[in-house]
């Protein structure tokens, strides 16, 4: 089979399509002929070699994956073969065939497109879990998110105002970012890079002058400062990955977080797949029976096949990329 394949640290001169043995689904497991996988930043951390997102050389990057069953593992029995699934894949996902926990592996409702489908798994899920377990949402909650023009601030643009929500406030590092997030549905964006101070008065004169009460930090702990600075009394800030790379600053001390009455959550979607994959699951059936019943619709950009990969994966490591990216298969 045919199967992208980053073959040591660096950028896309190191990502090659290759063709390797295809792999065999083990013990609780399935393997899936993939029509469409998602691209994530997670990919773009990988083939970088930060720490903890790409294991040994060569890596097999891809995340979710959506396409019909090929062949149980031992043990399985509430999947058939043929049937259309989504899954999160712990690696392997932008390949042909992938291998999957059938934990992780969801059926995909009628009506809903499978290109559609392979934004769920690391995308809308992710959103979903980041809203409501982390971040503890609550109906007309104001909500920050930083990198508002990705993946995944997409998704949250999308899932908000059906979970209740309130205002949807953004920043991006590109200021062309900007206009994509609003028309995702973001009240207000702006871009980082200009004095702190100015920016939290820009952002809190967005939410009409109010603190903001939760916020979704993707970028380590380079914004935690500015996160207290316009947080809520009791409002949450959830830090989800490490944008920029190398070893994140130290948290602020006690203290300040004492003093703001803050929340600092860390939300791992790879903590999650090893200690609570049920949790995850279930986070991807909710957000495909809202894609089901046409209350939740995705905006993607299909890439034409797995060479148009890395080209994606550039776009995305320069802060370039837009929305969600799926590749056919």
């Amino acid at each position: 089979m045919r199967a992208l394949v980053m073959t040591e640290a660096g950028g896309s001169e190191h990502s090659h399509v290759l063709d390797v043995e295809a792999p065999e689904p083990g013990p609780g497991q399935v393997s899936i002929r993939v029509t469409h996988a998602g691209l994530n930043f997670v990919d773009v951390m990988a083939r970088r070699g930060d720490g903890g997102y790409g294991a040994a050389w060569p890596h097999h990057p891809g995340k979710e994956v959506a396409g019909t069953v090929l062949a149980l593992g031992e043990g399985v029995t509430h999947l058939a073969v043929g049937t259309p699934v989504v899954a999160a894949t712990r690696a392997g996902g932008l390949a042909e065939i992938a291998v999957a926990d059938a934990v992780l592996t969801v059926p995909v409702p009628a009506g809903v497109p499978l290109e559609a489908a392979a934004t769920v798994p690391l995308g809308l899920a992710t959103a979903l879990l980041l809203l409501t377990d982390a971040g503890r949402l609550a109906p007309g909650e104001s909500v920050l998110v930083h990198s508002a023009g990705g993946g995944i601030g997409t998704a949250v643009a999308r899932l908000l105002p059906h979970l209740g929500g309130g205002r949807l406030l953004g920043t991006v590092g590109r200021p062309e970012k900007a206009a994509a997030a609003l028309r995702h549905g973001y009240h207000a964006v702006h871009a980082r890079g200009t004095d702190p101070a100015d920016l939290a008065a820009r952002l809190r004169a967005a939410n009409d002058g109010r603190d903001i009460d939760l916020v979704l930090d993707p970028l380590g702990t380079a914004a935690v400062d500015l996160d207290l600075d316009l947080l809520a009394p009791g409002g949450r800030i959830v830090l989800f990955g490490n944008a920029g790379g190398g070893t994140p600053d130290p948290l602020p001390a006690y203290p300040r977080l004492l003093a703001a009455n803050a929340t600092l959550t860390a939300f791992s979607h790879n903590g999650l797949l090893t200690r609570a994959p049920a949790k995850v699951a279930d986070a991807i059936r909710r957000t495909l029976d809202l894609l089901a019943t046409g209350t939740l619709d995705t905006p993607v950009t299909v890439l034409p096949g797995l060479t148009a990969v890395p080209a994606a994966h550039d776009l995305l490591a320069s802060g370039r990329g837009e929305g969600k990216y799926v590749v056919a298969v």
